[in-house]
């Protein structure tokens, strides 16, 4: 029943914790009057669990690209509903993009340059709006250190601050572990 909620890429089976994902969205769409309009035609293509450090957990729900601005409609009340749900985890919701590498040649029928969304930058950038969402970022910084690290320093607009004060060290942490860059949050006044 649950799996109506979760299709992954060519057909594979969700694994236990995604079927426990699915599961509760579809407890949301049949409980939840408030959500249940919205909820019918959207699905989850995968989710899993990352270790933010300090014992603190957070669940990422990869959702279709298509589906994004219908998922970001009803972010706030989903969050707030599957947090309950999981409690003591954060939960973020992240579009599922494709990367397409350097040497990408299309067919013979489109000619042309892979697309700017799909360059590894690109995809980047999306994944970390996707991460701060509702949020809006308002300025972004490379900083290198002396030894050749990079820290990116990304500035959250200042009216989300007591909202999203509590989360930032989870952000830092998902952005990190699907990107493999690191990550400082900051508020602009």
């Amino acid at each position: 029943m649950s799996n109506q909620k979760i299709k992954k890429a060519s057909g594979a089976e969700p694994d236990e914790f995604e079927a426990q994902v699915a599961q509760e969205l579809l407890n949301l769409e049949m409980t939840s009057t408030e959500l249940k309009a919205s909820l019918r035609d959207l699905y989850i293509t995968a989710a899993k669990e990352v270790d933010c450090g300090s014992g603190c957990k957070a669940i990422i729900i990869y959702v279709p690209y298509k589906l994004q601005k219908s998922f970001q409609k009803i972010q706030a009340r989903l969050v707030r509903e599957l947090e309950k749900k999981f409690s003591g985890r954060h939960v973020i919701i992240v579009a599922q993009r494709n990367i397409l590498g350097k040497s990408y040649a299309r067919s013979q029928k489109t000619k042309g340059l892979r697309p700017r969304s799909r360059t590894l930058t690109a995809v980047q950038d999306a994944i970390l709006e996707d991460i701060v969402y509702p949020t809006e970022i308002t300025g972004k910084r490379t900083r290198c250190k002396v030894d050749g690290r990079r820290i990116l320093k990304v500035y959250l607009d200042g009216r989300d601050q007591a909202n999203v004060e509590g989360r930032t060290d989870t952000y830092a942490a998902v952005y990190g572990k699907l990107t493999n860059k690191q990550v400082a949050f900051h508020f602009s006044s």
